[in-house]
């Protein structure tokens, strides 16, 4: 790749627009003065349409050029920006978070489907890519942080339409992938967009689930479950125990700093690591030492320097990880199935990140807070022997072209 720049670019500004609009949509709830459940559904809203959508906005991309499609969800999330604080009713807001949250999740995954397609799955690109994001997800946050301080919602939103617009000019710089070729005479001209090509099809989700019958993609998909998981402790249980055990939210707060630079410091050697061995193995032994750092938080004592170190630990194994994961999916399907692969991915995400909350508090309710650590470790190490096993056949199977 000639030039990655624009590409790192486009990395960091499109997180730090999701993570721009996470933080920012709490805010302005409470402002309005709703309850803690409506903030909630609000705020999880998000996810919606990412979980029926993902895997119809990758094929989009692999159909239609993943640039293209991108600029048209970074565009709805500029236009709707500004609509938010004239929105200050639950029902209305929920419509507009659905809409928005789903645009500005599929502008990530294509930003992720690019860097897929032209890098070719390198993990060294990659994860620089990975580097630069969380840069975005780390600067986003502050920033609206302290215009909302300033100014509130007016110029927060439209400070969030302004990073859309950069965005935008990054997107534009950035190369356009090939898309995949057709025959006949037409295959020389630009492929046109249909009304019909915005309703999903069914056999364009068969076709993207029957991707799992490619041993690395099942093998990494599964272990992203796990990385899921151990996400889902730290978001849920962890906080929980935290706070029960006295710490300040200041405290858990530089924890919680710890991971994500840990983890954009990882990201960096995602490319030696995929080269040095076999890149299955590494994915789930990292995957392992992660679920063991965050499981064996009960046991660390409530002492911050031990539970600094196991956070920085994990982030930093999490950040290797995940480039080779992607790298390994991306290598797999082939450069013409890219964008159905991370809509496969962001669905599966979604769907760990819906389900992983509820379950961990009912084992949390059922067996208590410091014992579910436990139950829970026991459950996600378990679950590591079959993947062992599909990391064995993902090692013997060659990569698609």
């Amino acid at each position: 790749m000639k030039n990655p720049a624009p590409l790192y670019l486009v990395g960091l500004f499109s997180m730090g627009y999701v993570d721009f609009y996470i933080f920012l949509i709490p805010l302005y709830c409470l402002s309005l003065g709703m309850s803690a459940s409506e903030v909630g559904m609000i705020v999880g809203a998000r996810s919606v349409l990412a979980v029926f959508l993902s895997i119809h906005v990758g094929v989009l991309m692999d159909r239609f050029g993943t640039r293209r499609v991108t600029l048209f969800f970074v565009w709805i999330g500029i236009c709707l920006a500004p609509i938010f604080p004239l929105v200050p009713w639950f029902w209305a807001l929920l419509l507009l978070q659905i809409i928005n949250g789903g645009a500005l999740t599929f502008a990530w995954s294509g930003s992720q489907t690019l860097i897929a397609q032209v890098a070719e799955g390198d993990a060294g690109y990659i994860g620089r890519f990975s580097f630069f994001a969380r840069i975005g997800s780390a600067v986003g946050p502050i920033i609206v942080g302290l215009i909302w301080d300033l100014g509130g919602a007016w110029p927060a939103y439209l400070i969030g339409a302004c990073w859309g617009i950069v965005l935008t000019i990054t997107l534009l710089r950035a190369p356009e992938a090939e898309t995949a070729p057709r025959d006949g005479p037409s295959a020389l001209l630009p492929v046109r967009f249909r009304v019909r090509d915005a309703l999903p099809r069914f056999s364009d989700y068969v076709s993207s689930f029957a991707l799992m019958a490619i041993p690395a993609v099942l093998a990494t998909m599964a272990i992203m479950f796990l990385r899921t998981s151990t996400n889902g402790v730290q978001f849920s249980l962890y906080i929980v125990y935290l706070d029960g055990l006295g710490l300040t939210g200041t405290a858990i707060g530089i924890l919680f700093a710890a991971v994500e630079t840990a983890s954009g410091l990882g990201s960096l050697f995602a490319g030696r690591a995929m080269r040095l061995g076999d890149p299955q193995k590494t994915m789930l032994s990292g995957t392992v030492l992660s679920i063991l750092f965050i499981c064996a938080t009960p046991f660390l004592g409530g002492i911050f320097a031990l539970l600094l170190i196991a956070q920085v630990g994990r982030g930093w194994l999490q950040g290797v990880v995940q480039p080779m994961m992607f790298s390994v999916q991306a290598k797999a399907v082939g450069r013409y199935r890219q964008g159905s692969v991370v809509g496969l991915r962001q669905t599966m995400n979604r769907l760990a990140q819906i389900v992983i909350p509820i379950v961990m508090g009912l084992i949390a309710d059922w067996w208590g807070m410091t014992e579910s650590f436990v139950v829970l470790g026991v459950f996600l190490l378990a679950m590591c022997v079959p993947i062992l096993w599909l990391t064995r056949r993902a090692s013997k199977t060659p990569a698609a072209v």
